[in-house]
């Protein structure tokens, strides 16, 4: 077992009860939904992949910092430690000394093991010494204590009559876990218009099962047609949308404005006090979508240790890469749902 003498606090895998972790992470700032323990079993059932989780302990053996980790391998896109690959947050968590302990010790894992890329995506500045990264955002919009309807009073003109129009349109909504298959066409549809690899069904099925409660699918349909699609999880005090799509063909009904709306007010009633839309690139075209319902850019803090100054995680935006969304949109939809969860989950 790997250790790190960094007095009083020692890190090591951890091998405690899934309650000792959660009970940690429920608790600690900057966390998030991804920090809890039931995403080990989701990324090795899903993706067959290693999960180091490290704890950190005091001097008494109390668990005073945690760290999940994955390990994304593959001959093409090479060797990654990731916080959490996949979804938007991780990093350490628990007490600064504990914090800067359990990076230390990522990094040199990640140094031993000859790891191109460790990436620690946290919510929050971290005290971690490691270079960070500042190219993704969130956009978050506060819910006001009056509930959805002072919020709906709060949105742009442009903004309230686009939520309107699905009803006009006949676009009616369903939630819950029955939803995932319906999800899950929409979403494997506009991720091949879009030229990128889906994530498999499985891991929505999974998220579903293990989650239940805390995870939410929502569709809107046009007749029994699913048009768009949403998934995102409930934690703390928020509610963030973490996967959202619609069929181009069926923009004009403005049913993704519709569907962010309906999960808004579920968030409103279910007392959350923040809508998160999820990461973004400054600047693009999902950021100006989020931004339009009056939110505000909260920086995120990726902290990397790299073999290179090069180094990063695989993106179409890379130029060895480039051509690949040119090929993917080419595909017929049920070849690419075949091949594409086999390409992206060597993509973190």
């Amino acid at each position: 077992m790997s250790s790190s003498a960094i007095a009083p606090v020692r890190v090591e895998s951890f091998a405690g009860p899934a309650g000792e972790w959660d009970a940690l992470a429920r608790a600690a700032r900057g966390s998030s939904h991804h920090h809890l323990y039931a995403w080990r079993a989701v990324m090795e059932r899903v993706f067959r992949h290693e999960c180091p989780y490290l704890a950190a302990r005091d001097a008494d053996g109390a668990l005073v910092g945690i760290l999940p980790l994955v390990r994304v391998r593959s001959a093409v896109f090479g060797h990654y430690l990731v916080s959490m690959p996949f979804v938007n947050y991780g990093g350490p968590l628990g007490d600064p000394e504990a914090v800067r302990a359990l990076a230390a010790e990522a990094a040199q894992r990640a140094r031993a093991d000859g790891a191109r890329l460790l990436e620690l995506r946290c919510r929050a500045e971290q005290p971690i010494d490691l270079p960070v990264s500042h190219k993704k955002i969130t956009v978050v919009l506060d819910i006001p204590a009056e509930g959805s309807d002072a919020l709906f009073k709060k949105l742009d003109s442009k903004v309230r009559s686009q939520v309107r129009r699905p009803a006009k349109e006949g676009i009616t909504y369903r939630f819950g876990s029955d939803q995932v298959d319906a999800f899950f066409t929409v979403f494997a549809t506009h991720m091949r218009d879009l030229g990128t690899p889906t994530q498999p069904r499985s891991l929505f099925r999974e998220m579903a099962h293990t989650f239940r409660e805390s995870v939410w699918f929502g569709c809107a349909y046009l007749g029994d047609l699913a048009v768009a699609c949403g998934c995102g999880f409930r934690w703390g005090n928020e509610f963030e949308m973490t996967w959202a799509s619609s069929l181009r063909a069926y923009n004009r009904t403005s049913a993704n404005m519709g569907l962010y709306w309906q999960f808004m007010e579920r968030a409103a009633a279910d007392g959350a006090s923040v809508f998160n839309f999820g990461r973004c690139s400054p600047g693009g075209g999902t950021h100006k979508y989020k931004l339009q319902w009056g939110g505000r850019d909260e920086q995120l803090w990726w902290y990397q240790h790299a073999e290179s100054l090069s180094a990063s995680t695989p993106s179409p935006d890379d130029g060895a890469f480039s051509w690949g969304p040119r090929l993917w949109r080419k595909l017929p939809l049920p070849v690419a749902n075949i091949l594409g969860p086999r390409i992206v989950k060597f993509i973190p």
